[in-house]
């Protein structure tokens, strides 16, 4: 089985992370303007901020991934966490290099 047979499945997992988790993607958005407005003196603050809210987000996607792959055999999870995380960066930049390490 190929990446590209868990396209759809993907997408609806994606689509549901996002439906589910849209406050906390609201929250990263307006973290990451606070710290972009920042003065000086509490960007430092502000920035921290912004790392736990995406830390938050992309442990939430890890986890929805690694659910699913774990009734996978070994090949296969591999190649569907690959996919997953190929769709999930393409579709939440922000959260990709996070979930690559996970």
């Amino acid at each position: 089985m190929r990446g590209g047979h868990f396209a759809e499945l993907i997408a609806r997992q994606l689509a549901l992370f996002e439906a589910e988790s849209g406050d906390l993607i609201q929250a990263c958005d307006d973290a990451e303007r606070a710290y972009d407005r920042a003065a000086r003196d509490e960007a430092e603050e502000r920035y921290g901020e912004v790392l736990d809210l995406v830390e938050t987000a992309t442990d939430r996607l890890a986890e929805l991934r690694d659910s699913y792959a774990e009734g996978l055999d070994d090949e296969v999870a591999e190649q569907y966490r690959a996919a997953f995380d190929a769709a999930a960066a393409k579709r939440f930049p922000r959260f990709a290099a996070g979930l690559e390490e996970s």
